[in-house]
């Protein structure tokens, strides 16, 4: 693996074809049949609650939503890679990543509506919520992965944005600090070829963005976003790295957003051709995986419309959890907020309850 690897820092490195077919063995994963069922299976999952999200966000049901429909590969790819002490930073796109790693659906449904409830995350899930502040969490990422490493800790800080957020100043400190103090930490740059409307050729005049590494002093690899066993392959092999104290990995994977931007008012129509949307969805990440299972006697029609009828059930079974959940009330959000409360949020509570606080 590390000689595939380590030939060259913006090789670009694939597994499957658009078809479905091998063209790297070398790079392969040693993965059981059941753990390829697993990949399938939470990449058709995510599908079908992007679709349901975006149906729901027209409805009015969920707030804020961020489609990561085509992605579906480098988010289960790269999180199936990783151990479940190890920390997710992820952007607000990376709701996948998040719910295969102990989120709770329901509390994603809270989250987006507001909800201060949808903030708690659950305490054996080793993450923060999704960064609004496109690329602050590139910046946080060295701080965890700093304790990890002053702890003696065998744990890896992972950490995602698009490739709009590799223009944004976080990011070069994040990966520079992480070099400098060869830190436990894996930087994904999820390049889906927009940063909202702008394309990636006029953010940077970088042949690739994997390339930024090479300022920072770690490796930087290009990866098929769109092959969940490539993005699998290469994180698995910066996990490890970290893991072992040689340092922190930057990861390029090429992938496509199918939807917009974001669910409130972009339109993608006015700044991508339907040629350029035609070509990628010959590259969709389902597709391709499907193709590999079906010729290896692993997944069937059936297989897919089991996942697809849980899907829908365990959405409806967390819409309704969250509608039943207790409206959130001005005195609640002040509790919430520190575990014993300063005076003037004790001010500002009985200000508004006209109750003395103690």
């Amino acid at each position: 693996m590390s000689t595939v690897l380590d030939t060259e820092k913006t090789s670009y490195l694939q597994v499957l074809n658009k078809e479905g077919e091998v063209v790297n063995s070398d790079l392969m994963p040693k993965l059981s049949d059941d753990t390829l069922r697993e990949l399938m299976r939470r990449m058709v999952y995510t599908r079908i609650i992007d679709q349901r999200a975006i149906k729901l966000s027209r409805q009015g049901r969920l707030g804020f939503y961020a489609p990561a429909g085509g992605q579906e590969a480098s988010m289960i790819g790269s999180q199936a890679a990783l151990n479940k002490d190890d920390f997710i930073l992820p952007g607000y796109r990376d709701i996948p990543q998040l719910l295969f790693h102990g989120w709770n659906l329901y509390q994603w449904v809270l989250f987006s509506r507001g909800h201060q409830h949808g903030t708690e995350m659950p305490k054996d899930l080793n993450a923060l919520l999704p960064q609004i502040i496109i690329g602050a969490q590139y910046a946080q990422t060295p701080g965890i992965a700093m304790a990890f490493k002053l702890r003696g800790e065998k744990r890896v800080a992972i950490t995602y944005t698009g490739d709009g957020g590799t223009s944004q100043g976080d990011f070069y400190e994040g990966i520079n600090f992480a070099g400098a103090f060869g830190l436990p930490a894996v930087f994904v740059v999820q390049n889906n070829q927009f940063a909202i409307s702008v394309p990636v050729e006029l953010q940077t005049a970088a042949e690739t963005l994997a390339q930024k590494s090479v300022a920072a002093g770690i490796p930087g690899y290009q990866v098929d976003g769109n092959d969940v066993l490539a993005m699998y392959a290469v994180t698995k092999r910066a996990v490890d790295r970290a893991r072992s104290g040689e340092g922190p990995t930057l990861i390029e994977a090429l992938t496509f957003r199918f939807g917009p931007h974001t669910m409130s008012g972009d339109d993608p129509t006015r700044y991508r051709t339907k040629e350029l949307e035609h070509e990628w969805e010959q590259k969709d990440p389902l597709v391709r995986f499907r193709n590999y299972l079906e010729q290896k006697k692993l997944w069937t029609p059936a297989d897919e419309e089991q996942v697809m009828e849980d899907a829908k059930n365990e959405l409806n079974e967390a819409l309704k959890k969250a509608d039943s959940y207790p409206k959130m009330t001005i005195p609640s959000l002040i509790d919430s907020m520190f575990e014993v409360l300063p005076s003037s949020l004790k001010a500002q509570k009985s200000e508004y309850t006209g109750k003395e606080e103690a």
